[in-house]
């Protein structure tokens, strides 16, 4: 396949809006990539924590601000004092990493990405495909202090593409984090972020928030929820950015684009994002429950082509052995029909409870067993921690 054709091929599918490398490192497959120079590299060191800071844990929770001054009727608002509040805080994420040849041999990989300051002593959010798999990170501060520090991994969470790094700097600009309940589809928003990877510090894009509540398929297995839709303009290198209001408040974090669209950026909400970062922050990862199954969405054909009961629920179509829901007496082929006395119709809906829930909670499982309709009770466990870097 020729170069053309393959970059036509490549518009087609969803993109994760980090630079990332032309490995696809970190991002979503069939990604827009480019290869970039990076500032002093630095070493990652997953499994250790950081030194315990003097100062706090930061307050996560939304910063009231004052709102500025209404536009006159029929004016677009003025987004000059906007930008100054939240940009001193929007850092460049430059990453180094490794991958293998069409000869398997290692070639060295650049990527570039964003992250916000959420704490004085340099705790910094970002997304988690833009360090994961990182052997070195650089986080460059924008103009016109310009410092370059060598940054560490404090926890990542691939199912929300959430991560925290930290820097040693004191005295650092903030961002302040806001209410994503309180977002208005057509409300103004900016995006801030080192789009492109381009010099001179980050690049600021205005829009609308185009809808909210949106879930979309990360390209990497998962599923990202509790999105906000908009038409600010989203680049590679935009990832782990926010999304700002008009009182210059995080609402969102930037993570992806769509490439065969026009105008279509995704943003994870901050009150999603909030007890996640607090878990990265406290604990270097997320406890989050796992039932320990994979599962499909019945459909009519499905229960036919498998000889179902119900054509309506969510297959059990494999049980991890010794997990939570082979000990709660689940087995492959089992229809769940309601959880927690609900019904359930979507594999989503399940995996959405799960986000919900904890480790240790019992929930209550309607199934189908054949045509035996029976009751289990699970108790659900907690699940592994992510591999690798």
């Amino acid at each position: 396949m020729n170069s053309r054709r393959m970059w036509q091929s490549v518009l087609g599918v969803l993109v994760v809006a980090s630079l990332a490398t032309s490995a696809c490192r970190g991002g979503v497959s069939g990604g827009i990539f480019r290869t970039l120079p990076t500032g002093t590299p630095a070493t990652i060191t997953p499994e250790a924590r950081p030194t315990p800071a003097p100062s706090p844990t930061p307050t996560l929770s939304p910063t009231p601000t004052s709102a500025p001054a209404a536009p006159r009727a029929g004016a677009l608002p003025s987004l000059s004092e906007v930008v100054d509040r939240a940009r001193p805080a929007v850092v460049a994420v430059l990453v180094q990493s490794t991958a293998l040849d069409f000869f398997l041999q290692p070639v060295p990989q650049q990527g570039a990405g964003s992250g916000s300051i959420l704490s004085s002593d340099g705790l910094i959010f970002t997304n988690n495909h833009v360090v994961e798999g990182a052997r070195k990170i650089t986080v460059v501060l924008p103009p016109p202090d310009s410092r370059t520090f060598e940054a560490r991994l404090v926890g990542r969470d691939p199912v929300t593409d959430l991560a925290i790094i930290k820097i040693d700097a004191t005295d650092l600009p903030t961002l302040k984090l806001g209410r994503s309940t309180d977002v208005r589809v057509g409300e103004w928003v900016v995006a801030i972020g080192n789009a492109l990877g381009l010099e001179g510090g980050p690049t600021v894009t205005a829009g609308v928030v185009s809808a909210v509540g949106r879930s979309i398929e990360s390209g990497q297995g998962r599923e990202l929820h509790d999105l906000i839709q908009t038409d600010a303009a989203i680049n590679p290198g935009n990832s782990g950015g926010p999304l700002i209001n008009l009182q210059g408040e995080a609402i969102g974090i930037n993570t992806a684009i769509l490439a065969n669209a026009q105008g279509l950026g995704f943003a994870i909400s901050v009150d999603s994002a909030r007890p996640i970062l607090t878990q990265l922050i406290d604990r270097g990862r997320v406890l989050r429950a796992w039932l320990g199954v994979s599962i499909a969405t019945v459909t009519a054909a499905l229960a036919v082509e498998n000889g179902l009961a119900t054509n309506q629920g969510v297959l059990v179509a494999g049980v991890v052995r010794g997990g939570p829901a082979e000990r709660g007496g689940l087995r492959p082929r089992d229809v769940i029909v309601t959880l927690e006395g609900q019904e359930l119709r979507t594999a989503r809906a399940l995996t959405e409870f799960l986000l919900r829930s904890s480790p240790g909670d019992t929930v209550r499982l309607d199934v189908f067993r054949g045509p035996v309709r029976t009751t289990l009770n699970v108790t659900l466990g907690e699940a592994p921690a992510p591999s690798g870097p």
